[in-house]
């Protein structure tokens, strides 16, 4: 088996145990945010965007099939925001800003989003960062976490009908637990930097299938 089998292999299942460490409950629903919310975006930072979407979608896959192939709209919704992650942090094409944009409008159409318009104004958000995220990695996981915010809310609001006063409600929670999983996503993302410049230095162990920053990198210290 070669290192890039084994690489992925061992990214899905390190994934596969965060999710199983909730983070926050996911307001509406009685399902809840992981670690794995942390940890899911960065493969598309480091392996690029297709990469990086099989391999989140092999980890969610993975989960739902060992917690029984549930077929409620919730679990299956919660499949697309973590893939717009990915897309986002694999920093790609300009085209991801569209997700945020789009999101807005939708929003906006719904009757009850129109009722609490200025919440989709957090997505505005992952447009702005898109602009700095080549110089700030902070910038980039905010906009890459307000990318799932979107897509997730406008899933739950359209198949749950979420009445405007929740959309309300949450809004002094979501920049609080936005921020935190930014900051996971940051400190993910140097951690796994630095740990593999470290068995590409330390045990000559190369990945020239990743694209590692070598701002995050043990041979720039």
């Amino acid at each position: 088996m070669n290192k890039k089998i084994i690489f992925f292999l061992v990214y899905i299942f390190a994934g596969f145990g965060l999710m199983q460490i909730p983070f926050s409950q996911i307001i509406g629903s009685s399902l809840k945010f992981s670690l794995f919310d942390f940890f899911g975006p960065i493969i598309g930072g480091l392996a690029g965007s297709l990469a990086g979407l099989v391999t989140v979608l092999a980890m969610q896959v993975l989960n739902w099939t060992i917690h029984g192939l549930a077929m409620d709209v919730g679990t299956l919704i919660r499949f697309f925001p973590m893939l717009f992650a990915v897309l986002y942090f694999a920093r790609r094409s300009w085209l991801i800003c569209t997700v945020p944009v789009l999101a807005m409008v939708a929003f906006w159409i719904h009757p009850e989003g129109r009722a609490a318009w200025y919440y989709a104004l957090y997505w505005l958000i992952p447009v702005a960062m898109y602009f700095l995220a080549d110089r700030f990695l902070l910038a980039r996981a905010l906009g890459t976490t307000f990318t799932a915010h979107a897509v997730g809310s406008i899933l739950f609001l359209y198949f749950f009908n979420l009445p405007s006063a929740v959309w309300i409600g949450l809004l002094p929670i979501v920049w609080k637990e936005r921020g935190l999983m930014a900051l996971g996503i940051l400190v993910s993302y140097i951690a796994f930097n630095f740990l593999l410049s470290f068995l590409q230095k330390k045990l000559h162990v190369s990945f020239p299938f990743l694209r590692l920053n070598p701002k995050y990198s043990l041979n720039n210290h």
